[in-house]
């Protein structure tokens, strides 16, 4: 399962790279490496699920809502289908959309909790 949960981690990296190259809306690869940098560390350190939280942290910004007319469900639709394609078994599926959908910054004093450990990870790293 390692090798094929680092094979869809690579497979994932470039796909975001891609998608994201020639963002000039803060949402860059550069900004996913970081989040995606920083999470894997904080994972580590808080004892979360290691791949769920690479893949929420690649794909939280995957056609973020704030690009598409504030569909909230458009990035999870878009992650999904990528994890799908990508051979991802269905129980990592599911855990990383519940953290896309969950996922938030819309604003000082707007309430967005996290329903699991690996969410908490990623949206501090991406807050970070």
């Amino acid at each position: 399962m390692e090798k094929t949960a680092n094979s869809i981690i690579e497979k994932t990296v470039q796909h975001v790279r891609d998608l994201h190259s020639g963002d000039g809306s803060g949402h860059d690869w550069w900004h996913i490496y970081r989040v995606w940098t920083l999470a894997k560390k904080m994972a580590e350190a808080e004892g979360a699920e290691q791949t769920i939280v690479e893949l929420a942290a690649l794909l939280h910004d995957t056609a973020d809502w704030k690009f598409h007319n504030g569909d909230e469900t458009q990035g999870i639709r878009k992650a999904r289908e990528w994890l799908e394609k990508s051979g991802t078994d269905s129980s990592t599926i599911k855990n990383v959309c519940a953290i896309i959908s969950e996922i938030s910054y819309k604003g000082a004093g707007v309430p967005t909790p996290m329903s699991s450990l690996e969410g908490k990870v990623v949206q501090d790293a991406d807050r970070l």
